[in-house]
Formats: structure tokens, C-alpha cells, sequence
């Protein structure tokens, strides 16, 4: 008799992996990687460790893809639902992505082979998770509970990761590249995140800086796999060139307005 392949549900958000990440039973598949290894010692460490918002990895299939556990609860993607959007599920992502750097501080990240580094001035001693996009949190009960995606983690810091989330999560962008609830309030919300998270004042100087840096290093990713006709990255940056342009801008011209918004707390 023939064994019944199991059902593969593709999973769908994201750019890198559009297309090849499917859901089996409780467990999800995934390509390997050149720094695969790395990113399997880091799901090792927070298990170990027993920080429960992130997947397990749990071995290789026989097709020669990772296998992660699958989490339970819904990622944000368009179109993106209204409690998403709210200052509360903005608030469980900063506590989330706070514990994440407890639970990680005490990992050793030397001798791996890591992916794109990021500026040398914001690494400092931890891996970073670096893309903390809407579609890479988990949400259960309206609730962050857990991060995916680590496939961009590496050295890092916690002002880099904290900078990545509000810049995406605030968003921190001009209003006419806002078209929900969100807009007119990216100032606001950066704040927010940044009390939320409970980043500390030395921390909050860095925030603008590590903002811009951080837009940079993203998009240069983006541009670089469209540049060798990754059809997800060169259908994503055809709709995104203009507007990251307009948000460069902004962020240049704006940098005492963002130091402002970070070392102004909400009541």
C-alpha cells in the first residue's frame, strides 16, 4: 500500500518566500537556507529557555525543508482587520518583542553564519529579530503572542528591532501613504510603542537614527532580489519605489521631530 502524502496548505503574506511555505497538519514547511543552522539554534535557545512566542523547529522533511511548529492565531495581512490597527494590539507587540529580547539576551551568537548585517553601530550583543513586519506577528484574542519569520534575524540591538516594529507598526509615513485608522497618528503611535516596550531615555535618543537606517537596510534588501528577478520582491518594489522615496525624504527632514515624538512620553 501507498502512504497518503499529508495535505499542504500554502501559507500566504510575506515577499522572500511568496509561494513556497505551506502549512502540514500542525507543523509548517519552509526552504533551508544558507543560515538556516543559525536561525534553527535560535528557535533551540528560546525553547530551551521557554519564551513561548516564537515556532519550534522540530527537524527536515523528506523533501529537505524545515520544519517548524505551527502557531496557532492570526497574522496581520491586507486587508488588514480594524483591531489590528488599535493602540492595544499596538501596545502587545512592544511587550511582545520585549520579551523576545529577555529571552534572547542570554544566547551566544558567535560562530554562525548569520544573514544581511545590519549597520555596525546598532549591533550590540543580541540577534535582533530585524523584521517585525504586521504579517510576521501572531495575534490570538487580539493579542501579539508570538513572532515568525526569523529568516532575516541576526546581529542586532534592541533599538534596532524597536525602531523596525514602529516604523512599520506607527506606520512611520506621510499621511498620504496612510489610508486607515492610523493616519495622522504615526507620531502618536511611535510614541506608544516606545512606552510600551519601556525603552529607556539613552535608548529613545537613538530611535530617529536607527529609523532611517533601518528603512534603508530593508529596502536595499528589496531592491537587491528584485535586481536578480525575485519575482515577489521585483512585483513589491514596483508598487513601493515612489513612496519610499517620499518616506526617505521624510525622515531626513524630519529627524528633531521624530527625537521629539520618542523623549515626549504619553500620559
Amino acid at each position: 500500500m501507498h502512504r497518503t502524502e499529508p495535505a499542504e496548505d500554502p501559507l500566504y503574506g510575506g515577499t522572500a518566500n511568496q509561494g513556497l511555505v505551506f502549512r502540514v497538519g500542525n507543523t509548517v514547511r519552509r526552504p533551508i537556507r544558507t543560515t538556516s543552522a543559525s536561525t534553527h539554534a535560535l528557535l533551540q535557545h528560546l525553547a530551551e529557555v521557554g519564551f513561548d512566542g516564537a515556532p519550534r523547529f522540530l527537524g527536515i522533511d523528506h523533501k529537505g525543508r524545515e520544519v517548524l511548529s505551527y502557531v496557532q492565531g492570526e497574522a496581520v495581512t491586507p486587508p488588514y482587520p480594524a483591531w489590528a490597527l488599535t493602540d492595544k494590539a499596538l501596545d502587545s507587540v512592544a511587550e511582545l518583542l520585549h520579551a523576545y529580547h529577555d529571552a534572547v539576551s542570554t544566547f551566544d551568537l558567535a560562530g554562525y553564519t548569520w544573514p544581511r548585517a545590519v549597520p555596525a553601530r546598532f549591533r550590540a550583543g543580541i540577534v535582533s529579530h530585524n523584521d517585525p513586519n504586521l504579517d510576521n506577528v501572531v495575534f490570538r484574542g487580539k493579542r501579539a503572542i508570538a513572532l515568525i519569520d526569523f529568516d532575516l534575524a541576526g546581529p542586532g540591538s534592541v533599538v534596532w528591532d524597536v525602531a523596525a516594529a514602529a516604523r512599520l507598526w506607527a506606520p512611520l509615513r506621510l499621511d498620504r501613504d496612510i489610508a486607515d485608522a492610523r493616519r495622522g497618528r504615526a507620531l502618536n503611535r511611535l510614541r506608544r510603542f516606545v512606552d510600551a516596550y519601556g525603552l529607556g531615555d539613552e535608548d529613545r535618543a537613538h530611535i530617529p537614527e536607527a529609523v532611517l537606517g533601518n528603512h534603508d537596510w530593508c529596502y536595499d534588501v528589496v531592491r537587491q532580489g528584485a535586481g536578480t528577478g525575485h519575482a515577489g520582491f521585483a512585483a513589491y518594489w514596483r508598487q513601493a519605489a515612489q513612496r519610499t522615496h517620499r518616506t526617505r525624504q521624510w525622515y531626513v527632514g524630519s529627524m528633531d521631530v521624530l527625537r521629539a515624538a520618542v523623549l515626549t512620553t504619553v500620559d
